[in-house]
């Protein structure tokens, strides 16, 4: 029987993963909402179909992509399987076919349907949609409720062509009219394009004022105790978000396929480096800034997936004070900065990071799977105690200028990570924004002290 490939590097996160053979040609390339299970999948032999029952012996090796949601790793896989052609996609081709929702506006009488097959026939396509169910019962339920009731029907007819009136009178919707019947003339043709364009506009993004009438429907529907109708809303508006899923994604060249692969494996590396039960795909790292202890400032960067996440980057205000009996008492071998240099490296940082996870705490947000702080045993303490009194176990380690030493806590001696390995760069790299990010700021507070004493 052939090894398992180590899984415990696929995060719990979209993504579309790479399933490789010993010479690391790519088998197969799929995508999934939880890249950890669905992978987890092809080596549970209950769950095994004829077809994986072929692949997994020959599986060695498995990249990941992480995306941000399902949609976007939908569509990430449909250009890498373009790109790449794995002999095992082709195989199963017939089973690759998403749905989507198809308007053509250069018909007399648009209806809206769902089809898996993309034509080159003027129509609009929105999607694709990884799922084919809650896309339909939301487009039944807009239908219901008027919002756009085009023709349910598939009958051929136009101005030109009109429908015979033996049909008319056998369609169900017709009588009980809940079609505007542009067959009978019961709408103008003019009146009718305007409802196919509206549905248009809401494929294409406006779902604000639909999103406010669910919310309003499931709260007052629970408000009553009907629940059923209130579970119905609901299901309406996780339809609606499904929809509404935004695709950040640009074709991928061969670098940027190249880059994103190498982001991951260094994200895999690290994980197996230092040993953690999980990759650490969220990575917040701190940096000390100031001039011999003036404007003295303390940043946070993030890396998301091996990359830069700016929205979570932070910027503090040193808040501490030297002197007040607040002194670090320092492990064996632990350098403090020189007093000539007027500042207390060591206190700021516990400041800052302190700050940081007691301001996560009480807002309940999600902590990182990993946390750096620039410097050596020193800074690693007081960010351990810093820990210690917010009862936190987050995975922690400090990374030194100088050689390059990365020391663990409870460790006396550096972790020996050899310089050309993944984790160690990303690590750099991490470290390095750090610093960027916190010398820009130091500088933005002297500059804007400069300007105000000059004004003065």
């Amino acid at each position: 029987m052939s090894p398992t490939p180590e899984l415990k590097h696929l995060p719990h996160s979209p993504g579309v993963y790479l399933l490789r053979d010993f010479s690391r040609q790519i088998l197969y390339i799929g995508k999934a909402n939880d890249l950890s299970r669905r992978v987890s999948q092809y080596f549970h032999p209950d769950r095994q179909t004829g077809k994986t029952q072929i692949l997994v012996p020959l599986i060695r090796d498995i990249d990941y992509i992480p995306c941000q949601n399902e949609k976007e790793a939908l569509i990430l896989e449909q250009q890498l399987i373009q790109k790449q052609k794995p002999s095992f996609n082709f195989m199963w081709k017939d089973d690759k076919s998403y749905p989507t929702v198809r308007l053509n506006l250069q018909e007399d009488f648009p209806r809206l349907e769902i089809t898996r097959k993309r034509r080159e026939d003027g129509a609009h396509y929105f999607g694709p949609y990884p799922k084919v169910w809650p896309v339909r019962q939301l487009l039944r339920y807009l239908w219901k409720k008027r919002f756009f009731p085009l023709r349910p029907c598939s009958w051929d007819f136009n101005t030109k062509k009109p429908l015979a009136p033996k049909k008319i009178q056998s369609c169900l919707y017709y009588h009980t009219q809940e079609c505007p019947a542009p067959c009978a003339g019961r709408i103008s043709r003019t009146r009718y394009r305007r409802i196919a364009q509206k549905a248009a506009l809401f494929f294409k993004g406006r779902y604000d004022k639909l999103k406010t009438i669910f919310e309003r429907e499931m709260r007052e529907a629970s408000r009553a105790f009907h629940y059923e109708q209130a579970a119905q809303a609901r299901d309406r508006l996780r339809a609606l978000e499904h929809i509404q899923q935004r695709v950040s994604l640009h074709e991928l060249q061969g670098e940027a396929l190249a880059k994103k692969l190498e982001n991951s494996r260094a994200v895999t590396s690290l994980q197996q480096v230092l040993a953690l039960k999980k990759p650490p795909l969220h990575i917040e790292a701190f940096d000390i800034s100031h001039l011999f202890g003036k404007e003295p400032v303390g940043s946070m960067i993030c890396f998301k997936h091996g990359i830069p996440f700016k929205n979570h980057y932070r910027k503090f205000k040193i808040r501490t004070v030297r002197g007040k009996n607040q002194t670090v008492e320092l492990v064996a071998g632990a350098q403090p900065l020189s007093h000539k240099s007027g500042g207390d490296d060591l206190k700021m940082m516990q400041e800052v990071v302190s700050r940081r996870y007691k301001r996560l705490q009480q807002e309940q947000k999600a902590l990182p799977d990993l946390v750096l702080v620039d410097g050596g045993k020193g800074q690693l303490q007081v960010a351990q105690e810093a820990f210690q009194k917010l009862n936190l176990s987050i995975p922690l380690l400090s990374l030194a200028k100088r050689k390059e030493e990365v020391f663990l806590p409870h460790q006396p001696d550096p972790l020996q990570i050899p310089r050309d390995s993944p984790a160690l760069h990303l690590l750099q790299q991490v470290r390095d924004e750090a610093h960027r990010f916190g010398v820009k700021y130091h500088r933005q507070r002297r500059t804007k002290k400069l300007f105000s004493e000059g004004s003065a």
